[in-house]
């Protein structure tokens, strides 16, 4: 372990407001994890199918790679490959700079200091993406005068402080409210306050007006489909939602591994996904974008970046990897350190993986802050055996990569050796490479070290017993649980599978009608979980005119179709069928800076039972800009079109320009795990459910 990471590791430990924000963060991803993996009793058999896939695709990556560029060149995307960080930011920088500039782009001013924004040649509204953090794309583009304005809440506070994400899932995770208050106090010049949704609306009100006149909207890609050419974006605050559809430009950052084959591989990653990430059944927005909508450009950028070396080298497991952040959350190490004192863009046991096999030799020492506990490798959604990986990083089976980790250009794979390693810790290594070979000598040596520990932990801080492995400077050893992890896990996992089991056989046994009545029943319970509402009805036109009178809503964005528009328009609700004349890709900053006053009407294609999610897809009504921008959104449903989950779903998406299954009204959590209602997407959505 080098002098620095000690050095970062003993800053970490000392710093109160840090401990406090880690210890609130673990609570919280634990328990709503727990809660979202009991409605998943087959999670075992979920997460062996995931790895299966994964290494499918990561060992024939080439042949998908082929046919999913082919797919999205039919689809209408132009799609470039980058080799490295180097390329990738030409690349960027080129489309950016021939990119029509925003059809919106106002000049008068705000209530926020965005005056220099106006002044900028081009404006980036930019969504979360951790390959252009890897690539340290927004120093590149300021160089050249282009304005990136990170959107997700979490990226914008830590953009504003000028830091590096702490955390895959959770940016701002070190930050507590105390912080940000100051933070947009300073930065954004309002009066000091830690009221959280405060803090949320002032940041939505700015941003507000980035995703309205930016020239370029860029954002990541949680997968790639190589059968339709289509890539899935998964977010909770809207703001992925606003970067695809609004701007005339949109720009797809993708590692060149994150690629599925087909549609049902694709639902079965977002079963695992969001409960292992955000303990949610299903995010927000699930977005499946295929072409560009009308008057828009789609660019997707697949980079490789060293991952052709690392898919080659002893560490190719890692590259199975799905970006949830479950081990992170799991593990101990982490769970005290934070994510800045690894010093990477990738942190945690994963990003110990990745970071040695990306970016070099310099990176090896993170792999010496785990305590090979195996809880990484019990969290992973994909079942990547993370212990083996971080005792091959620690062996110095790592592809030697040259260049710092903004990545410019990568070397040939070759052996790193030992990277010095001391003798003490190679005859460590072989130990336990033999304990770990065999499962009876690695259980006898685990109650062994809970012995020792429990014996050493009264001493550790008074004598610095630990201090050659980094513990010891704040903490004494924890004590030790009474029943060994992986007993409470299984009994507990077995628990749960015997009561599904007994639960879907008594479900099959039901009459049709029945079953189908236990669908809408679901649908609402699962719905108003989340903090939707339903409606049953048998005249949606007059209900629904019923419900925007009592809420005063005098004007609505209405698809084409969906309801009897002179009845409405008699009742002296103005409607707009087509919302966004003139406009590209987007609507008019009035309409949308007025959000509050207008409501958007839809069409829902389906239901999901099990998630209380519905889905909408692009048409001539602008349904995506509906349910998006509108403070309060309305999606009409038939019963008849509620399936049992994603899976029976998904294959609905095929041959559509954009999609989303929208899960409850936008929200985040991006400040101490405070859940607010409302961010940059609706902060209402009423199901009226309709016969027939």
């Amino acid at each position: 372990m080098n002098t620095d990471f000690r050095s970062r590791i003993r800053k970490s430990l000392a710093n109160e407001n840090l401990q406090i924000a880690l210890d609130n963060n673990t609570e919280r991803r634990l328990k709503v994890r727990a809660l979202a993996l009991e409605s998943l009793p087959d999670w075992e058999e979920r997460r062996q199918r995931a790895h299966a896939v994964r290494a499918d695709v990561i060992a024939h990556l080439d042949d998908y790679l082929q046919q999913f560029i082919s797919k999205a060149e039919q689809n209408g995307v132009i799609v470039h490959r980058a080799k490295d960080a180097d390329e990738a930011i030409k690349i960027v920088l080129e489309i950016a700079k021939d990119s029509p500039q925003s059809a919106q782009r106002e000049k008068e001013e705000s209530f926020v200091p965005l005056s220099d924004l106006h002044g900028k040649e081009i404006l980036v509204a930019k969504s979360k993406s951790m390959v252009s953090e890897e690539i340290n794309l927004n120093h590149a583009l300021e160089k050249e005068n282009i304005r990136v304005v990170e959107t997700d809440l979490g990226e914008y506070i830590v953009q504003l402080r000028h830091e590096r994400p702490a955390h895959i899932i959770t940016p701002a995770v070190h930050l507590r409210r105390s912080d940000v208050g100051q933070l947009f106090h300073e930065k954004l010049g309002i009066p000091y306050t830690e009221d959280i949704p405060t803090l949320t609306n002032t940041a939505r009100k700015v941003l507000r007006e980035v995703f309205l006149t930016a020239d370029v909207g860029m954002s990541g890609a949680n997968f790639g489909v190589a059968e339709t050419g289509g890539i899935c974006l998964v977010t909770n605050e809207g703001n992925g939602r606003m970067v695809t559809t609004l701007p005339p430009t949109h720009i797809a950052l993708i590692g060149m591994e994150r690629l599925v084959p087909t549609l049902d591989d694709l639902a079965l990653m977002l079963s695992l996904l969001p409960r292992s990430a955000t303990g949610q059944k299903l995010s927000v927005y699930t977005q499946i974008l295929h072409g560009p909508l009308t008057g828009q450009h789609r660019h997707f950028i697949i980079l490789d970046n060293g991952r052709s070396h690392l898919r080659g080298s002893p560490l190719a497991e890692s590259l199975y990897c799905i970006r949830c952040g479950a081990c992170l959350n799991a593990c101990p190490v982490f769970r005290e350190l934070g994510g800045h004192a690894y010093g990477s863009v990738y942190p945690g046991p994963i990003g110990s993986v990745i970071s040695a096999g990306l970016f070099g030799s310099e990176f090896v020492p993170l792999a010496q802050a785990s305590s090979l506990c195996g809880a990484c490798k019990e969290a992973c959604p994909v079942d990547i055996d993370l212990p083996k990986l971080l005792t091959r990083v620690r062996a110095g089976q790592t592809p030697v990569v040259s260049g710092p980790p903004s990545g410019t250009s990568q070397s040939s794979i070759a052996s790193n050796g030992n990277h010095g390693l001391s003798f003490l810790s190679r005859f460590f290594m072989r130990t336990y490479d033999r304990i770990a070979r065999d499962p009876r000598l690695f259980a006898v040596s685990q109650r062994l070290a809970a012995l020792g520990t429990f014996l050493v932990s009264p001493f550790s801080s008074m004598f610095r017993i630990p201090a050659f492995t980094g513990w010891g400077y704040s903490k004494d050893f924890p004590r030790f649980a009474g029943r060994p992890f992986r007993a409470r896990f299984h009994r507990e996992d077995a628990k749960g599978a015997k009561v599904s089991k007994k639960a879907k056989e008594e479900l099959r046994a039901l009459p049709t009608f029945a079953v189908q009545k236990a669908g809408v029943d679901q649908f609402t319970k699962e719905l108003t979980a989340v903090g939707g509402s339903v409606h049953e009805t048998d005249n949606p036109t007059r209900d629904i005119v019923a419900f925007l009178q009592e809420r005063g809503i005098d004007h609505i964005h209405l698809e084409p179709n969906t309801l009897d528009e002179s009845l409405v328009r008699e009742c002296g609700i103005t409607t707009t069928s087509e919302p966004y004349p003139g406009i590209r890709v987007g609507v008019t900053p009035h309409v949308a800076l007025n959000w509050k006053e207008s409501c958007g009407v839809t069409k829902a294609i389906c239901g999901l039972a099990d998630t209380g999610s519905v889905l909408i897809v692009n048409g001539a009504g602008g349904p995506l800009q509906a349910s998006l921008l509108t403070e309060v959104h309305i999606a009409v449903l038939k019963k008849s079109t509620i399936l049992p989950s994603l899976e029976n779903a998904v294959d609905l998406v095929r041959g559509t320009q954009s999609a989303v299954f929208i899960t409850g009204p936008s929200r985040t959590a991006d400040i101490e795990m405070t859940l607010t209602i409302g961010v940059h997407g609706p902060g209402e959505i009423h199901v009226f459910l309709v016969d027939g």
